[in-house]
C-alpha cells in the first residue's frame, strides 16, 4: 500500500515538473529518465530479470527517439552529429537487449551522461537568455 502511494507521489511530482518546465528543462528530464532507466536495466541484467530489462531498455530507446525528434536540424553539424550518435545508441541498446550485455548498457550510459552533463552545463546561459528575451519583450 505504501509503495503505491510513493509511486503516485512520484508520478504527480513528475507531472508537475513537466507542466512547469521550459523546453531546456524538458530535455533535461528526458536525459534524467534515460539515465535512471539504463541504471535500472543494469540491475535487471544482473538479476536475470528479462522482462524488466526489456521494458527498461525499450523505454530508453523511446526516450532517445524523443531526443532525436527534438533536434533542430537547422543548427547544422552539431545536430547532425547528435542524430548519428542517437542512432548509434539505439542500435547498441537493441544489441544489449538481445544479448543481456551490461557492458553495452554501460557504454550507452556513458555517452548519455556526457551529453546530459553538457546540456546541464548550459542551463545558466539558457536561463539568462530567457530573462533577457522576456525583458526585451516587455520593453517593446
Amino acid at each position: 500500500m505504501i509503495s503505491q502511494g510513493i509511486k503516485q507521489y512520484k508520478s504527480l511530482d513528475l507531472e508537475t515538473s513537466i507542466m512547469d518546465a521550459d523546453p531546456h528543462r524538458l530535455i533535461q528530464l528526458l536525459f534524467e529518465g534515460a539515465v535512471a532507466r539504463l541504471s535500472a536495466a543494469k540491475g535487471h541484467i544482473e538479476r536475470g530479470a528479462i522482462e524488466e530489462r526489456s521494458k527498461s531498455i525499450n523505454s530508453v530507446v523511446q526516450i532517445i527517439g524523443g531526443l532525436r525528434e527534438s533536434l533542430n536540424m537547422d543548427a547544422g553539424e552539431l545536430a547532425l552529429n547528435l542524430e548519428r550518435l542517437y542512432d548509434y545508441m539505439e542500435r547498441r541498446l537493441f544489441e544489449a537487449n538481445i544479448n543481456s550485455d551490461e557492458a553495452i548498457v554501460d557504454e550507452v550510459l556513458g555517452l548519455l551522461n556526457q551529453i546530459k552533463n553538457a546540456w546541464d552545463d548550459i542551463r545558466p546561459e539558457v536561463l539568462a537568455n530567457n530573462l533577457m528575451s522576456e525583458a526585451d519583450a516587455k520593453n517593446e
